[in-house]
């Protein structure tokens, strides 16, 4: 039997930017970007910050998920991916919040993985098929409006890494 050497990865947040995250989707937020007034000069209109994805037959639907904050550092156990439809998360209250990443592929190289730290004026996009990690609330009871995919089939492949890979994410909290 061939024993897997050790892997131990520390992970650093590094600032949300659309520029950073372009590689796993699109960052939400209203802050330096293009608008339009409408209804008789009274609103802003951001337009298009995010394009949702989904499968034919499929609908979009939204949801509020309320999460509870991990303890840190966390050793990132596994990530999950959504191949049928691109996924969107929303901080409904304001609060800062993480993201960990990898690209798309069939499994998530731990040397790949990238982590994000999310002011509570900004959402995430996850383009179809990118890998992430469930939602990383920092604050108690924290929700978040969730742009998701319903329809036939699985949409929710998940990846745990094995026992000997260590991907911690070591926030400076």
């Amino acid at each position: 039997m061939e024993k897997v050497p050790a892997t131990e990865l520390i992970l650093k947040p590094e600032l949300l930017t659309k520029e950073a995250f372009a590689p796993f989707g699109d960052v939400i937020e209203a802050q330096d970007r293009e608008y339009f007034m409408i209804n008789n000069g009274s609103t802003r209109r951001y337009h298009k910050l995010a394009t949702t994805q989904v499968d034919d037959g499929s609908s979009v639907i939204i949801n509020i998920f309320q999460a509870t904050p991990l303890l840190y550092p966390l050793n990132i156990k596994m990530l999950e991916r959504h191949p049928k439809g691109s996924q969107a998360f929303m901080p409904l209250l304001g609060n800062d919040y993480l993201v960990v990443v990898a690209p798309l592929g069939n499994e998530p190289d731990p040397d790949s993985i990238r982590a994000f730290y999310a002011k509570g004026s900004q959402g995430v996009n996850y383009h179809r098929g990118v890998w992430h990690h469930p939602v990383l609330a920092l604050t108690p009871n924290d929700q978040f409006l969730v742009v998701d995919r319903e329809g036939v089939g699985n949409n929710c492949d998940e990846f745990f890494f094995l026992e000997q890979t260590h991907v911690i994410l070591a926030p400076n909290l």
